[in-house]
């Protein structure tokens, strides 16, 4: 076992499936590392994601999983499975890799990509060599940033019959109980009228004054926002040209909550605001809200597994209350949550010391250099470990895979 930080514990040189779940990853690194490093530097948007994909997809048959394209309808999605159909438990994982426009990898989804495709790799191999009852399907999850790509699986079926279904996320620090927040977003437009903005300004109806009217209105609300609660948008369009009345507006506001009940309450309050500028200004008024990101249900005891197989691995956690009480952004993943047992840890690329580092944030270009460094590739195949390890749990532990059936069961009453 390369040894990364402090020495492993003597469950990881002993233990007969957690040998194999290292041996296994530790001989794809220098494979994986390439994948990473071609995603990264020929960063894709949602949607459009041909060459990782392509490079995934390739990556995968290689390794002996049956890759299925574009089932939900997703051009650049993919489920790859391997083990037996009727075994007695599906573990599905999720690779994403779309990146963020102008900034690359900003959220190292290319680190994201291979941490599933090496968490399969791992559980494929204990399957296959301790011939244990089992599939594993990996999910190649496109446009995670913006259409929502899992979300759109799960409606089409894709994640049918899954018992659990978990990823990692890179990030400045190391957390297993995630505090993502659940979002929806609004599109809204201004209907006004056009008129010489010199000779006879009186004659138009001024979309622009509706769409600044909200804007700055928003900016007065986030003062009374409870600190669990955000609401942040632009004006995508605010006119053609200064002689001319602006006729039309185009605006985008997302609003986020720790719970989907605190998001439907911002939405009656930010669609009072909407409606407020359309009769203050004249203008009509339309506005629409996309699909909502719900939060992250994080199951219990497979966070409790994860973070006994990564102690196990030199790596120490922060307490679950501490863990939360910085929030996160958003993600589709939250939706999978509700609809299956799952977690979703974040993972420090920065220091494989487990300190958590502030100075580099998410979505940001620093952020993507850094998802691009050994130390992230390093921090990826450790955590993956770990992931694969809790897979091999579900697997092998039917009393387990109960409460773990169980606490979601709970949860969602």
């Amino acid at each position: 076992m390369k040894l990364h930080g402090n020495k492993p514990s003597q469950f990881w040189q002993t233990n007969e499936y957690a040998k194999c779940v290292d041996e296994t990853i530790e001989a794809a690194s220098a494979e994986l590392r390439e994948l990473s490093r071609k995603i990264h530097d020929n960063p894709e948007l949602g949607l459009k994601e041909v060459q990782a994909h392509a490079w995934l997809v390739e990556y995968l048959a290689r390794k002996g999983f049956k890759v299925e394209q574009g089932k939900s309808g997703l051009e650049t999605a993919f489920v790859a499975r391997t083990g037996s159909a009727s075994g007695q438990i599906t573990i599905g994982i999720c690779s994403e890799y779309d990146a963020l426009p102008g900034i690359g990898h900003g959220c190292g989804h290319n680190l994201i990509a291979i941490s599933g495709v090496a968490t399969a790799l791992a559980l494929k191999a204990v399957i296959e060599q301790f011939q244990l009852p089992a599939q594993i399907k990996l999910f190649g999850t496109p446009s995670e940033e913006h259409d929502g790509g899992k979300i759109t699986m799960l409606n089409a079926g894709d994640f049918e019959g899954v018992d659990v279904c978990m990823m990692l996320h890179g990030a400045n620090a190391d957390v297993v109980y995630t505090p993502f927040l659940s979002l929806i977003t609004a599109t809204l437009e201004y209907y006004g009228k056009a008129s010489h903005a010199s000779t006879t300004p009186w004659d138009g109806i001024n979309a622009l004054d509706a769409a600044m009217e909200v804007y700055a209105n928003i900016g007065l609300w986030r003062q009374q926002l409870r600190s669990d609660q955000r609401v942040h948008g632009i004006i995508l369009n605010g006119g053609q040209a200064p002689n001319i009345i602006p006729e039309y507006t185009k605006s985008v506001y997302t609003v986020r909550a720790r719970k989907y009940e605190g998001v439907m309450e911002l939405q009656a309050k930010a669609e009072k605001i909407f409606d407020a500028a359309a009769r203050s200004t004249g203008c009509t008024m339309k506005f629409e809200w996309g699909l909502h990101l719900k939060d992250i249900l994080t199951n219990e005891p497979l966070a409790i597994k994860f973070e006994q197989m990564m102690n196990g691995l030199g790596l120490r956690y922060v307490s679950k209350e501490e863990q939360q009480s910085t929030l996160a952004g958003s993600t589709d993943m939250g939706n999978l949550t509700y609809a299956m047992p799952g977690i979703h840890p974040m993972f420090n690329i920065l220091n494989l010391e487990g300190i958590n580092d502030s100075s580099v944030s998410l979505h940001t270009r620093e952020f993507a250099a850094a998802a691009a460094r050994p130390e992230g590739h390093v921090a990826t195949l450790r955590v993956s470990k770990g992931l694969a390890m809790t897979g091999v749990a579900c697997i092998i532990d039917p009393a387990f895979m109960r409460q773990v059936k169980e606490s979601f069961s709970n949860q969602l009453h």
